[in-house]
């Protein structure tokens, strides 16, 4: 399989289409996540969840997204990038359908499993679709797609109980989220005649066994769990968090986009800041800081200020793309690249399922969201303290003799 691919050069009207099916794409990537959570202690009400099956539920998307994310790349690559987005997103509505259709607590963590190894490939073969589609225009292809990540979640986190309450439930408010994927699928019908199969070549791949020795390669796999750890924590949790703190259902599940909206213009301007600021470690820092003041303010007093509580943490959620970028800030090489990305975001998706999963434990053995919140807090130091070691100006294959 040839590793750059040559593919006829798209009209206008051609780089339009393929820049708004990647748009599309990625709006569904997070969809099964946002509108669950808001939505949680519904159903959590009617399967007769405990808060440990609940935290197992939350933490479904990461290990979803690290196990998948491993294996994808190879099916990818043998059945071609257009073909997988058309599969992904259907096995996307499926999951998210059937869920909806079941009483039975196990086959709704399966439906819901289902579901989410169709987003965990496309978070796979995002990058490959900017760079085969827009080679001279990454950045902002990558911007784009990032900002209609959170986007996605932000419109379902805000939307999905007005929904419910309009349809009658949770059920059909979730199950409501399947037309999205499926409107997406047009799209890339009408590209999979010109479908492409894109990958490194095996000679030019570095082993992640090489890259384990690496402090830098450990500090990104750090930052990038503890942030995520977190991020998926308040999909999980944060909705049912402030209601029990006396912040009404239909203004939490706002909150809860106004965290994932803050972060659509953050992730826009994050180019322009890490231009300004150089290698230090301003940015990691920041994240951190506020960070730990939004999960302190939810402490003492979560229906005081919890849009503040919400706008900061938002902020603090600029870490999860300031580390991507750093993968390649930090790379020499396509090859080293590639493995750092892989060992960031494989091991550091497992670490972060101890976010959603620990918040429910720690909930669930000592009847108080204290505990819980006090682990998240400390969980912001380790941004900050990761993100120091990724902040010194030297690169991966550097570290590695």
């Amino acid at each position: 399989m040839p590793d750059q691919p040559t593919t006829p050069a798209p009209s206008v009207g051609g780089r339009w289409l393929v820049g708004t099916a990647i748009v599309l794409l990625a709006l569904n990537l997070r969809v099964v996540v946002a509108s669950l959570g808001v939505v949680l202690p519904e159903v959590r009400h009617d399967l007769a969840m405990t808060p440990t099956t609940a935290g197992i539920l939350t933490t479904l998307p990461v290990l979803c997204f690290a196990l998948i994310g491993f294996s994808a790349g190879g099916l990818v690559r043998r059945f071609g990038l257009h073909h997988a987005c058309v599969a992904l997103l259907a096995v996307l509505a499926a999951g998210l359908v059937a869920r909806t259709l079941l009483d039975e607590t196990p086959l709704f963590l399966g439906t819901t499993a289902i579901a989410l190894a169709g987003a965990a490939v496309g978070n796979v073969i995002l990058p490959p679709l900017a760079k085969v589609h827009f080679p001279d225009r990454i950045p902002l292809i990558s911007a784009l797609y990032g900002a209609a990540i959170m986007g996605g979640a932000t419109i379902a986190s805000i939307t999905t109980v007005p929904i419910s309450e309009a349809l009658g439930g949770w059920r059909p408010g979730l199950a409501a989220w399947a037309l999205l994927a499926v409107v997406t699928i047009l799209p890339w019908l009408t590209l999979l005649r010109h479908d492409v199969h894109t990958g490194p070549a095996t000679a030019d791949r570095l082993p992640l066994r090489e890259i384990t020795r690496s402090p830098l390669a450990w500090a990104m796999v750090a930052c990038f769990g503890a942030q995520s750890a977190a991020a998926y924590a308040q999909f999980g949790w944060y909705p049912e968090i402030l209601t029990d703190g006396g912040v009404g259902e239909h203004q939490a599940g706002i909150l809860l986009g106004v965290i994932t909206g803050v972060g659509i213009p953050l992730t826009l301007a994050l180019p322009w800041l890490m231009a300004r600021t150089g290698d230090t470690p301003v940015l990691p820092v920041f994240f951190g800081v506020v960070s730990a003041a939004g999960w302190l303010g939810v402490l003492l007093a979560p229906a005081s200020l919890p849009v503040l509580w919400s706008v900061l943490l938002g902020l603090g959620g600029g870490a999860f793309t300031w580390v991507l970028a750093m993968i390649g800030k930090r790379t020499r090489t396509p090859a080293a690249t590639t493995a750092l990305s892989l060992l960031t975001q494989g091991l550091g998706y497992l670490l972060a399922g101890l976010g959603p999963f620990g918040v429910g434990a720690l909930h669930d053995a000592t009847g108080s969201w204290t505990a819980p919140l006090v682990a998240l807090i400390v969980s912001a130091g380790a941004i900050t303290a990761a993100g120091i070691v990724i902040s010194r100006p030297r690169m991966l294959e550097d570290t590695l003799r």
